[in-house]
């Protein structure tokens, strides 16, 4: 691949993670989409964390990160740490001293948490931009149904979204898959999607989104990293980023962006 330069930046690194994701094979493809989901623990991690979580022995994760312009591991987390003084030593500590005192107790699995919600809802002032979130209320304000797809965990958002629509009266429909009953004939012209998933990704959402892409309506995506697959459709990305705790990832930031969608597009309709 030749000398393709260190990423300065965290901005860097994200555009040349986009950049090469789809031409890697299987397993490096696996570190592509765990380091995507995972940017967090990067700085935090050590490489054989790092390779277990993506499944791949470290020695591919190695070569991951020489594909992306670093000598090794240890340069792509300076990058991180580098990147996230201040804000990573105080989170972790508190995370250190919770373990510590009662570790596995529900005081303090809350507390940590509410600890990665509280983080998790910091870093979505981050992530949406004002212009895309407002193009995204536009498309669904004036669209004659909303059509609303999310499996798996990304499920209790969409069955929210489609409950808060219906009592602002506003027209949306739920696919839920069930019985597998797709509804796809459905969709009509002047119609909108609003498409929710996060890794690992849904088929059934991608492949929804494919077949409304293909004839030509508007799609707003709720996902979460920068090699997510619905980034391949010309679709309005709200990217979403969930801080987990012990692999396990709440829906705190995700169902505000829910209730903010659904309020502004609630306002934005016309009253009748």
């Amino acid at each position: 691949m030749g000398d393709i330069g260190v990423p300065a930046t965290i901005k860097a690194f994200e555009e040349r993670l986009l950049e090469v994701s789809e031409s890697l094979p299987k397993r490096l493809r696996q570190c592509a989409d765990y380091v995507a989901a995972n940017k967090d623990r990067i700085a935090v991690s050590t490489v054989a964390e790092m390779a277990e979580g993506a499944g791949v022995q470290p020695s591919a994760f190695m070569r991951f990160c020489q594909i992306l312009g670093f000598s090794g591991f240890s340069e792509m987390q300076r990058l991180f740490r580098d990147s996230y003084v201040g804000g990573w030593p105080d989170y972790s500590t508190r995370l250190g001293h919770l373990r510590e005192k009662a570790e596995g107790s529900p005081s303090a699995l809350l507390a940590e948490f509410v600890e990665a919600g509280r983080t998790s809802l910091e870093n979505l002032l981050k992530t949406i931009e004002p212009h895309t979130l407002e193009q995204a209320v536009k498309i669904l304000a004036k669209a004659q149904m909303i059509h609303i797809i999310g499996m798996r965990r990304s499920f209790p958002v969409a069955s929210y979204m489609a409950y808060a629509f219906e009592k602002m009266n506003v027209p949306a429909m739920l696919h839920s898959a069930v019985g597998r009953l797709e509804n796809r004939n459905a969709v009509r012209d002047g119609d909108a999607l609003l498409a929710i998933t996060f890794s690992p990704y849904t088929a059934d959402t991608i492949d929804m989104v494919e077949a409304v892409s293909a004839h030509g309506l508007p799609v707003v995506a709720i996902t979460d990293t920068i090699v997510s697959p619905l980034r391949k459709f010309p679709a309005t990305i709200l990217s979403v980023s969930e801080v987990d705790f012990g692999a396990f990832r709440s829906l705190s930031a995700t169902l505000c962006l829910a209730i903010t969608l659904a309020v502004a597009v609630g306002t934005e309709r016309p009253e009748k």
